[in-house]
């Protein structure tokens, strides 16, 4: 099965929906989808939920969705750089349900694994709790949060090979990997393919079992946070 695809265009053909949940990877701006991302929005997608980390900057990742109007709920840890989603937030147009970051990618990689639902402390006896069916495990209450299924994933990573074996580099690791497992379909821009049998099989972070369609392509390399001392 060929899974390499000559663009972003080509590789999310007969896979976009409108009303479709999509689990994005990054961490900050590292990691970006980006391809995927410009692709989506020039088909117009609408009414998407997307499980992301973040919710990019107003010029780049899934900031450019929303600049579009074609999300209609985040599924967030930290969006706290879009002046955007704020605005569409506060003024009821956009739906959010926070998770803490290690939940959310827990839920991720619970999806991707088959499993339905986990417990966790995190989160107790805040509002991330509200509605949620609570149980004590030896004397310590936990809220169960469910794994996530989405119907496309889009993910970044730095090379692959042929069949979707896959290594990501530093920060990107974050997220990607279990953005990636949650799919019903998943997506993968990378810098470099490579032959098969190339890569260290210890190597590997995501075994190509969970990859199904393959680009690669240029990509912008931003920082997000800038710090430099005088002098």
């Amino acid at each position: 099965m060929n899974k390499i695809f000559n663009n972003a265009e080509e590789a999310l053909s007969g896979v976009l929906s409108d009303g479709m949940l999509i689990a994005a990877g990054g961490f900050g701006l590292c990691g970006i989808p980006e391809l995927l991302i410009n692709a989506i929005k020039e088909a117009g997608t609408k009414d998407l939920t997307i499980a992301s980390n973040n919710a990019g900057v107003d010029d780049f990742g899934i900031g450019l969705l929303l600049q579009t109007r074609q999300v209609k709920k985040m599924i967030s840890s930290y969006v706290g750089e879009n002046a955007e989603f704020m605005r569409q937030y506060l003024s009821g147009e956009l739906e959010l349900e926070f998770n803490p970051q290690g939940t959310l990618a827990e839920r991720m990689r619970s999806g991707g694994c088959g499993i339905p639902g986990f417990f966790t402390k995190t989160g107790v006896g805040t509002q991330i709790a509200e509605g949620k069916f609570h149980k004590d495990f030896n004397g310590e209450t936990y809220i169960m949060e469910e794994g996530l299924f989405a119907d496309l994933s889009i993910v970044k990573a730095w090379k692959a090979d042929e069949t979707g074996n896959t290594i990501f580099r530093k920060t990107a690791r974050n997220f990607n990997p279990p953005a990636a497992m949650c799919g019903k379909i998943c997506v993968m821009e990378v810098e470099e393919i490579v032959p098969v049998g190339s890569l260290d099989p210890d190597s590997i972070h995501l075994p190509g079992i969970y990859v199904h369609r393959l680009i690669q392509g240029e990509h912008e390399k931003r920082i997000e946070q800038r710090t430099v001392s005088e002098g």
